[in-house]
Formats: C-alpha cells, sequence, structure tokens
C-alpha cells in the first residue's frame, strides 16, 4: 500500500481533489475518508470523494459548492451534504455518531468525534481517514485488512441495525475481489437465516440492489445474492444461470439496459405477478419494471419458438423471426437468445420453464442466437418505403386490407424478396388484394 505521503502527493493530483484543496488547506477538522482512501491506499483514483467534518457540515458544503458553482443538496436529519459539479460529487458529512432504536430502522446521530464516525461505518476498509497533511485515522484491523484484502465488520450487531449491509458486503467482495473475514460471514449467514432482510424498507433494499446491478462485477454479485436462502431471501424463486447472463449479455445491444438484463435473468424462476410486486416495493420505476417482467415471464416461451423455428428446414426466416419478436424489448430479446441457444436439451429454456422443450441439436441452438442477434443488430430496424397513402392510392380502400399489405411488404423485405419501393408495393398489393 502507499506511504502517506505518496497518498497525499496523489490526492493532491485528483481531479477531484484540486478543488478543495485552497478549502481544506489549514482544517484539521476536515479529513477524507471511506472508499475514496480505501482506493487511494489501493493504488486507484477515485472520482468522488467524501469528506467528515468535525463541525457545521452545512456550512463546508455551502462553501464548496460556492466555489466549484455547483448544486448543493442538504440533508438535515442526518447532518449531511451532497455538492454536485463538473461531473463529479461530494459527499460532506458532519462527524457523528449513531444508534439503532430497532433492527433495520433508521439510525438515530447525534454529533460525535472523528473517532465515533469512523466507527459507525459498514467495515473496516471503509473506516479510514485522511487528513491533507497524511495523517490516517482507522478503526482496529482496518489497515491490516486492507493489506490482507479482507472485509469484516466493525461489530457483533452490524448486518442486524443495517440489513442493507449485506448486500454492500456482495457488491464490495465482487468488486474488490477481497475475501470475507471468517466472523463476518458467520454473522450474515446468521442475519440472513433470522429474516433480517424483512425488518429493513423495501426501498432501501431496492436503492441497494440498483448499486449492486451497476457494477462491473454485477453478474458475480447477483449470483451471489441469488443463492441466499436457497434462492428465497430477497423474493421466492431467485437464482441465477451465469452462462445464461453471459449468452444474454453478448446479445444486448448498446439500447439495452444491461442492469436490467440481469436481474430478469435472476427471475426467470419468479412468478410474473410476484416479480412486479416486488419491484414495486422495491421502488423501480413502472418502465423498469416492466422491461425485468417481460423479459423474466417472456424469455421462455419466445425461446421455445425461436428454437422451433432454427429446427426447420433451412432454418429461420427473417420475417418469421421478426413475428416471433414483434414488441419485445432488447432484454426480452437477447435473453430469449441466450435460453434459445443452450447445449442440447435441457437448457436454460426449459429449466426455467420446468421442462417439456424437445431436445434440439446445437447447430439449430446457434441457429437461433444467430437469428435473434441479426434481428436486434439490423431488423428491427427495418422500415419500409411504402405506407398507407401509397395502397390507398392503389385503389386498396381503408380497413384490415392495409394492414394486412404493409405487413406481407414487410415480411418481404426482410426475407430480401422486396429490395426496392416497387417490390414493396407490389409485395403489399398482392396481400392486400
Amino acid at each position: 500500500m502507499a506511504t502517506p505521503d505518496d497518498l497525499v502527493r496523489r490526492l493532491r493530483t485528483l481531479p477531484a481533489a484540486a478543488p478543495l484543496l485552497p478549502l481544506l488547506d489549514g482544517r484539521p477538522d476536515v479529513r477524507i475518508v471511506g472508499g475514496a482512501v480505501r482506493d487511494l491506499l489501493l493504488g486507484g483514483a477515485p472520482v468522488d470523494l467524501d469528506l467528515v467534518v468535525e463541525g457545521d457540515a452545512a456550512a463546508l458544503a455551502g462553501a464548496l459548492a460556492d466555489a466549484l458553482d455547483g448544486e448543493l443538496q442538504l440533508h438535515d436529519r442526518f447532518g449531511t451534504a451532497t455538492v454536485r459539479a463538473a461531473g463529479r460529487s461530494y459527499d460532506v458529512v458532519r462527524a457523528r455518531a449513531e444508534s439503532y432504536p430497532q433492527p433495520g430502522a433508521l439510525p438515530e446521530v447525534r454529533p460525535g468525534t472523528l473517532a465515533d464516525d469512523l466507527a459507525r461505518r459498514d467495515f473496516t476498509v471503509n473506516a479510514i481517514a485522511l487528513a491533507l497533511d497524511g495523517r490516517l485515522d482507522a478503526v482496529a484491523h482496518a489497515l491490516e485488512d486492507l493489506a490482507a484484502g479482507r472485509l469484516r465488520v466493525l461489530h457483533a450487531d452490524s448486518f442486524r441495525d443495517d440489513p442493507t449491509r449485506l448486500l454492500r458486503l456482495v457488491r464490495y467482495a465482487t468488486r474488490l475481489r477481497f475475501a470475507v473475514e471468517p466472523e463476518t460471514a458467520a454473522r450474515a449467514r446468521a442475519a440472513l437465516a433470522d429474516g433480517a432482510l424483512a425488518t429493513v424498507t423495501g426501498t432501501r433494499i431496492g436503492g441497494e440492489l440498483r448499486l449492486l446491478l451497476r457494477e462491473p462485477a454485477a453478474a458475480a454479485a447477483l449470483e451471489r445474492v441469488a443463492a441466499w436462502g436457497g434462492g428465497d431471501a430477497l423474493v421466492p424463486g431467485l437464482s441465477f444461470d451465469a452462462a445464461v447472463a453471459a449468452r444474454a449479455r453478448a446479445l444486448l445491444p448498446p439500447d439495452g439496459r444491461d442492469d436490467l438484463l440481469l436481474l430478469a435473468v435472476a427471475c426467470l424462476r419468479v412468478a410474473p405477478a410476484e416479480l412486479a410486486s416486488w419491484l414495486d416495493e422495491l421502488g423501480f420505476a413502472a418502465r423498469e419494471r416492466d422491461t425485468v417482467v417481460a423479459a423474466a415471464g417472456g424469455a421462455a416461451r419466445t425461446a421455445r419458438r425461436l428454437r422451433a423455428l432454427a429446427a426447420g428446414a433451412g432454418g429461420p426466416r427473417p420475417s418469421a423471426v421478426a413475428a416471433v419478436l414483434r414488441g419485445a424489448g432488447p432484454e426480452l430479446a437477447a435473453l430469449a437468445g441466450a435460453l434459445a441457444a443452450g447445449d442440447g436439451g435441457a437448457d436454460g429454456a426449459d429449466r426455467a420453464a420446468g421442462g417439456g422443450v424437445e431436445d434440439a441439436a446445437s447447430g439449430a441452438a446457434g441457429t437461433a442466437a444467430a437469428a435473434v442477434r441479426r434481428w436486434l443488430e439490423r431488423d428491427r430496424g427495418v422500415r419500409l418505403e411504402i405506407g398507407g397513402d401509397d395502397l390507398r392510392a392503389a385503389g386498396v380502400p381503408q380497413g384490415e386490407a392495409i394492414g394486412r399489405g404493409l405487413a406481407a411488404a414487410l415480411a418481404a423485405k426482410l426475407d430480401g424478396a422486396a429490395p426496392d419501393r416497387d417490390a414493396e408495393l407490389a409485395a403489399a398489393l398482392a396481400a392486400a388484394r
């Protein structure tokens, strides 16, 4: 790990730190704290910085916001503030002590010392503070745990006081590739077994879950979470197939949501109605909820249809694939393609649906995945050069025939039988009449 002098030099060169220096030089009551110090000690270059002040956090945050021409948000209940400027975020915290009136409740806070503030944090490696002169303050075991790559809670009731720390444990373990100290692991298992997660509000669980899903190692983290309580700790039926997730992510186009796709993979066995209700409890936006429910609930059925098309003579026509995927979002299409590409009979689609799908050759599986990739990358963007006005002008009456004609023209274009406008119109008129 870096020496104190190295830390100060590197801190002062961080783009996020430069605006702070005129304000913090000569302020022994202010420290950089938490994950930023941890990452500096590990050789990283944090983008956002957290500050702890033994005094008026609002005044310091206000001065910082003025200096940066930034946006200031105060959180009076906890004596904290957030400043956002130039794409960076600074959390300013008044040093405080905490107590929990009951498990899972929000803490009751009171002003405290720097030592109090470090002692209230989640894991030892996050309970380190750095002054601008290089002085480090840390809780017991913090530096040795950091050097050893180990996560340890600060006290025995940590997970019961704040069960969201269970999700944070997984998030940090997978991001940092740290081991979990044995006693901490035992306390986490005991808290899960005792139903600690049920004592905290859904929105707080949802907030932590969203953070986990945005991690670079989100798949590994979600796989760990899905194993809690046999898959039922968060919602009944939660599971995670890493191979399916990898195939789906490989198919997902840039306009898809990777975080929602991964959550859908984990929810393939969750009943759709229960899934929708759970996501509402977690505070997911309606559009996010609907995306996950559609992908998780429809992927296995769509995969079976894709495999059936791929097993046919000559493989699937692009128009037939488009018909199967009509209205599907990129997350549903990618997950269905991943399930359809499962090797042999007992693939992800079959397991998710409880069986009932006949074995298909690996060639058909690969063909199905290729067909989905083509639809995602090209065919879903195909548009006709003609429209309803062209058919009406050719004598087709308003009504069902117009729609039938346009659908036929699009199918012909997807299958390469209508390469230009005239061919589109001919295909549309033949179907309409």
